[in-house]
């Protein structure tokens, strides 16, 4: 893969703790994995996908962390279309 232009959208990892700075309270399967931040922002400049990046959030923060994810979006759903419900917000005219 070729590098990744500055200002395009990108998803960065940064680990916050690692598996032994975890606090002893934590479950142990918890405990086990490293506590990881991600951040979604533009990059600051070109990069390759795993190498140390800055980005820019929309909120104007400069957070450095991991390159991970380019033009990132979300997956998930809230499922299947209910047919019942389609007609209530319109008081039962269909």
């Amino acid at each position: 893969m070729s590098k990744i232009q500055a200002g395009t959208w990108v998803e960065i990892e940064k680990i916050l703790l690692t598996p032994d700075q975890r606090a002893p309270q934590v479950p142990e399967d918890t405990r086990a994995t490293p506590y990881i931040m991600k951040v979604a922002g533009f990059l600051a400049a070109d990069a390759d996908v795993g190498s140390e990046v800055e980005v820019k959030t929309l909120s104007g923060r400069k957070v450095s962390g991991t390159l991970k994810v380019v033009r990132p979006h979300y997956e998930h759903s809230f499922g299947e279309t209910v047919e019942e419900l389609l007609n209530i917000g319109l008081g039962g005219e269909l």
